[in-house]
């Protein structure tokens, strides 16, 4: 009989904690951002609804642009549409990184992208790679995620950069600006060239 009451026990407990899970708020990754590959020190990027995404002139940002933002600019990524001062989608999103930012928009309702974070000091790696280039004097390793059934098509880079470490996240399941890869490092060459500016 105890152990009846018990087993009882147990699965109004768990009947109780799937309710509260069903009723909450579901937790979604940040729009045109995969998991974050990169080297982490115990967090993630907060949720938003990738519905909300907004046009680039009417999108929130939070906080001032940082300095290694502030070296790329709308104009430098392949997509249409924006001005070069129209400033990023999101800024400071990321609390592991003493910069973060990323730039996002629709191209006919597919949402593309481009993600950069900035550590000062340190290094950021990347879990697993795929290979790796040499632009303009920097090792720039990559990981090609344009494949996997579980993740939108996307490429992450890491970089030595301005005395720490470069992260850049690209996005893109339209197929129209070439590889995910190829977008990625055209931002780093872009960064690079501007690194001391």
């Amino acid at each position: 009989m105890r152990r009846l009451v018990l087993l009882l026990a147990v699965l109004v407990l768990a009947s109780g904690c799937a309710r509260a899970t069903i009723e909450g708020s579901p937790v979604a990754q940040a729009p045109l951002d995969v998991a974050s590959p990169f080297d982490q020190e115990g967090s993630t990027d907060p949720s938003t609804d990738p519905s909300e995404s907004q046009d680039p002139e009417s999108s929130p940002i939070d906080g001032e642009i940082t300095p290694t933002c502030a070296k790329l600019k709308w104009t430098d990524l392949p997509y249409p549409g924006a001005k070069a001062e129209t400033p990023p989608t999101q800024i400071n999103y990321d609390s592991t990184f003493e910069e973060s930012c990323r730039w996002t928009t629709k191209i006919d309702d597919v949402e593309v992208g481009v993600s950069l974070r900035y550590r000062e000091g340190k290094q950021i790696t990347i879990e697993r790679t795929t290979g790796d280039w040499d632009v303009k004097g920097h090792k720039v390793v990559y990981l090609d995620r344009s494949d996997e059934q579980d993740v939108e098509p996307s490429c992450v880079l890491a970089l030595p950069y301005n005395g720490g470490g470069l992260g850049i996240i690209i996005i893109d399941s339209s197929g129209k600006f070439g590889s995910v890869c190829d977008q990625g490092r055209k931002v780093a060459e872009v960064l690079i060239d501007r690194e001391t500016a």
